[in-house]
């Protein structure tokens, strides 16, 4: 409810292997993705290393309640865009967004 209030068009599905299964059919369409670590069938470690596969250019943001520093510098090495910790309060999602997809500014 967060983000489609922001205007933003969301797809839910239910775990890894559901989102892995949604991005194959036309990741570039999909401009964010934003995953849990802990996740049935595929976790977002495996989710990012795949997506990571194919030429995917949106951003990830990853959310996780706890990760440990071996897990937490796997995804920095993914280049995820965002590791998020769990709870997070939709000002504060809606805010690092903002941040995430604010255009650079210009040097003149």
């Amino acid at each position: 409810m967060t983000l489609t209030r922001e205007g933003h068009a969301i797809e839910c599905v239910v775990d890894g292997q559901a989102a892995w299964e949604r991005l194959g059919m036309n990741f570039a369409a999909i401009d964010l993705v934003i995953t849990d670590h802990h996740m049935p069938k595929m976790n977002g470690l495996e989710l990012v290393t795949r997506l990571r596969t194919l030429p995917y250019r949106g951003k990830i943001v990853v959310f996780s309640s706890e990760l440990n520093p071996v897990v937490a510098n796997a995804y920095h090495a993914l280049k995820v865009d965002l590791l998020l910790p769990k709870p997070i309060f939709p000002s504060e999602l809606r805010h690092f967004l903002a941040d995430l997809f604010a255009e650079p500014v210009k040097k003149s």
